[in-house]
C-alpha cells in the first residue's frame, strides 16, 4: 500500500533524540504535519526549532511519560485534537535495561520498560487505528530492535519487549489486510544513538559492539520514509544484519560465538537507561548528545 507522505499527518513517540527525532525531521522534509513526543520539553521544542527553521511546518509539541499506564491513551486523543487527525504513528518511544534477567526480574525498571516499550505502543494503536481504518488510509511505523531474534546477554529485557512488538506488528499485518493500513516493522541494529551510548557502559558490551556493524541515523530515517512511501512490511538496518530476520537460528549461532567470553553474566548490577535513567547512563548519553 504506497502512501503519498505531503499533506498527511503523524505522531512520533520518542522524538527528543535519536531515531525518533531523525525520523520526525525526515518525514517534516516531506511534507508531513507533526505531533512530537518524549519526556522532556526542551529538546522537543529545539527539534520544532529546526523543522521550522528548515522550511517544515512547526510540529506541535506533546510531552509525556510513556511509562506511565493511561499516558498513551491520553497523547493519542491530544494529537488528534492537534493535528484534526493523525494518518502514521510512528512507535518509537524506547528504554533499555542493562543487567541479566535472573537479576532484574520483574522489577519495577522492568515494568517500567515493557509499558515503555510494549504496552503504551498497543495503547497508541488501539486509539488510532480504528479512525485511520475508517478513513482507509493510514501507516503504523513500530520501530522494534534486530535484539527481537537475535537477543544480547544483559540487553533480555529490551530484547524480550522488541520481540513482543515486532510480533504485534506481523499480527496487526494479517489483521488489517485490505483496510487501507500498512504496518511498518523497522528492526534497527546498533545505530550511533544516545540509547546505543547507554548500553555501551554495561560490561562487556563495548566489545559485543566493536563487532557489529553500525548504522547512523539520517540513513535509517531516509530508508523509513522511502519505506513508508512504497508499503514496505519491514526493514532491518544495517542491512548488513538483514539475514538475521529470516535465519534466526543461524543469527543465535553466530552470536554466541561472537560474545563468548566476552560478557560477564554473573554481574549483578542493573543499569536503567533512558532521559529518566541512572546516573552512569545519563552521563553516557549527555556525553553522546553533547558531540552533537
Amino acid at each position: 500500500m504506497k502512501l503519498q507522505l505531503t499533506g498527511k499527518t503523524a505522531l512520533v513517540t520518542g522524538a527528543s533524540s535519536g531515531i525518533g527525532r531523525g525520523l520526525a525531521k525526515a518525514l517534516a522534509a516531506e511534507g508531513v504535519l507533526l505531533a512530537v513526543s518524549a519526556r522532556r520539553a526542551e529538546p522537543l521544542a529545539s527539534l520544532a526549532d529546526e523543522i521550522e527553521k528548515a522550511g517544515g511546518a512547526r510540529p506541535v509539541v506533546l510531552t509525556a511519560d510513556l511509562s506511565k499506564r493511561g499516558q498513551a491513551a491520553n497523547l493519542a486523543a491530544r494529537a488528534t485534537v492537534a493535528l484534526g487527525r493523525v494518518d502514521i504513528l510512528v512507535n518509537n518511544a524506547g528504554v533499555g535495561i542493562g543487567g541479566a534477567q535472573h537479576v532484574v526480574g520483574d522489577d519495577a525498571m522492568a515494568r517500567e520498560l515493557f509499558e515503555t516499550n510494549y504496552w503504551s505502543a498497543l495503547a497508541l494503536i488501539a486509539a488510532l487505528v480504528p479512525a485511520m481504518r475508517t478513513r482507509g488510509v493510514g501507516a503504523v511505523v513500530n520501530v522494534a530492535s534486530i535484539g527481537a531474534v537475535t537477543p544480547m546477554p544483559l540487553a533480555g529485557h529490551y530484547s524480550s519487549s522488541k520481540a513482543a512488538l515486532s510480533l504485534c506488528s506481523e499480527t496487526m499485518r494479517l489483521e488489517l489486510r485490505g483496510s487501507g493500513v500498512n504496518v511498518f516493522s523497522v528492526l534497527p541494529g546498533p545505530v550511533d544513538t544516545g540509547m546505543l551510548a547507554e548500553f555501551g557502559v554495561v560490561p562487556g558490551a563495548d566489545k559485543v559492539l566493536g563487532k557489529m556493524p553500525r548504522g547512523n541515523v539520517a540513513e535509517l530515517s531516509r530508508k523509513v520514509v522511502r519505506g513508508l512511501e512504497r508499503g514496505q512490511r519491514a526493514l532491518v538496518y544495517p542491512t548488513a544484519l538483514g539475514f538475521m530476520r529470516h535465519l534466526p537460528t543461524l543469527a543465535n549461532r553466530i552470536s554466541a560465538s561472537v560474545i563468548d567470553g566476552l560478557v560477564d553474566v554473573d554481574d549483578a548490577r542493573k543499569l536503567q537507561g533512558g532521559s529518566h535513567g541512572d546516573p552512569l547512563a545519563l552521563a553516557a548519553r549527555s556525553a553522546f548528545e553533547a558531540r552533537g
